[in-house]
């Protein structure tokens, strides 16, 4: 029997970002030009802003999509600059980012990288 054991890393940040539907594949090109390796979109339709916002003339759409994005905490600032850049979330009705810390995130990790990482670290 294979015996396996968990690679916990420590170091890592979600990066989530809500946009008008459309724009996803955008961000998502922009997060991996700035280094990141992958991501997960979902659809989502919103409300309640959308009301408020007609006061002022604007348009917002109903349909949403979400990026979620888990990024190591040394990319994490420049990768989320870059998201928000590319979504124009300084336009109101674009959409959002959030970054929040991971305590723990545990995926595949090959052995030549588990290595690699403790070298660097005993290195310090």
């Amino acid at each position: 029997m294979k015996q396996t054991g968990i690679t916990v890393l420590t170091d890592a940040s979600l990066i989530t970002c809500m946009v008008q539907r459309g724009l996803a594949d955008k961000i998502v090109q922009a997060a991996q030009d700035a280094g990141a390796q992958g991501a997960t979109i979902n659809y989502a339709q919103g409300c309640g802003v959308r009301e408020r916002l007609g006061i002022l003339g604007l348009t917002v759409e109903a349909e949403k999509e979400v990026v979620n994005i888990i990024v190591a905490n040394d990319q994490a600032d420049r990768i989320f600059e870059q998201i928000y850049l590319a979504g124009q979330l300084d336009v109101p009705g674009m959409g959002f980012i959030t970054m929040t810390a991971l305590d723990k995130v545990a995926t595949y990790v090959p052995q030549e990288i588990i290595d690699k990482l403790c070298e660097k670290e005993s290195a310090k």
